[in-house]
């Protein structure tokens, strides 16, 4: 690879539609990924779309797909997008093929993925990143950004002559000193990827309904105690701050409308990563986030009976899928 190229280590939603922006813009691409995806890709190449109407089409020949790194591959950066439970691997993997201190930012939910690919791959340089949008695969080759947002890392020297790139590639990158509160602040978001994915309904349509909100409340109110407990505060990364969202989501359906609007700023093809995991038959990423959640209460001598719950009608039953679950279904299944 040439210098000022990226290798997305998991062509998946967020590896496709990033990496896709980018390579759109100009930039020399590698996705790493399983057949199905790049196979699309080889035959439709890609297109990446969002809820501002925004419409980039790459062709298949504008972009390099392999199922593993490439040997003496050197990419300026690499994309950690698998999911949390592969990370261990492809860090490995990474860090067998790549030369040390090649910078690698990882795009993935939770707070541990950072740590765990460092563990892994000792000789590379493993940023903790925050994703703040949803992007869904309509169709083969094709991936919707569906929610707002800007990507942020922990600050390194290395990315400042990166963040111009993505500025122009549409997915801008903001660099933060600290990334774990920004971590919790999305890890809050995140707790309805669950109550999304047991609903069977996109985004929109979910936080439109009282029940499911009143479900997402009570998994953010046990993180918050969580947190409290650990000394860390959330960063603010939705339109209201952190602590104000259990009292904003249980509002009545019609003020709710009122008040949210922002949130609710949400197209029809907006749906969680967790409903497509779903959708596709793989395990869900619901231990990188209520079980996140869990283990902070755990080790701070304090219980979260509602999101150790979640991980249980989610995972519990694994690989078997899940029933869907109603408002009503699953107030009384967190008890509520």
């Amino acid at each position: 690879m040439t210098a000022g190229s990226v290798l997305v280590m998991g062509a998946g939603s967020i590896g496709c539609y990033v990496g896709g922006c980018l390579a759109a813009a100009g930039v020399p691409v590698t996705l790493v990924g399983r057949p199905r995806v790049l196979d699309a890709i080889a035959r439709n190449g890609l297109t990446l779309t969002d809820l501002d109407g925004a419409r980039r089409k790459v062709e298949a020949s504008g972009i390099q797909l392999v199922q593993a790194v490439p040997a003496g591959a050197a990419p300026s950066v690499v994309l950690l997008c698998v999911k949390s439970g592969a990370t261990a691997e492809a860090a490995a993997e990474l860090g067998a093929a790549l030369p040390a201190g090649t910078l690698v930012l990882s795009l993935q939910n939770g707070i541990s993925n950072a740590a765990v690919a460092t563990a892994a791959a000792p000789t590379l340089k493993v940023l903790p990143a925050m994703v703040p949008y949803n992007v869904a695969e309509l169709s083969p080759g094709a991936f919707h950004r569906g929610t707002t947002g800007r990507l942020m890392s922990l600050d390194d020297t290395a990315l400042t002559p990166w963040t111009a790139i993505f500025e122009k590639a549409g997915v801008p990158l903001d660099l933060r000193a600290d990334v774990l509160s920004v971590q919790w602040g999305k890890l809050l978001l995140n707790l309805n990827n669950p109550v999304n994915a047991l609903s069977g309904l996109p985004l929109r349509d979910e936080l439109l309904q009282h029940g499911y909100r009143r479900s997402f409340a009570a998994l953010i109110e046990e993180a918050i105690m969580a947190l409290e407990a650990a000394g860390i505060e959330p960063a603010q990364v939705a339109a209201v701050p952190a602590r104000r969202l259990p009292t904003l989501l249980r509002l009545p359906n019609w003020l709710f409308r009122i008040v949210a609007a922002r949130m609710l700023k949400i197209d029809a093809k907006a749906r969680s990563s967790m409903a497509d995991d779903l959708a596709l038959g793989r395990r869900t990423e619901v231990d990188a986030l209520c079980g996140e959640v869990v283990r902070l209460a755990l080790a701070h001598g304090r219980n979260a009976p509602r999101n150790a719950k979640m991980v249980e009608l989610l995972d519990g039953g694994w690989p078997n899928p899940p029933e869907r679950l109603s408002p009503a279904a699953m107030c009384s299944a967190l008890g509520l």
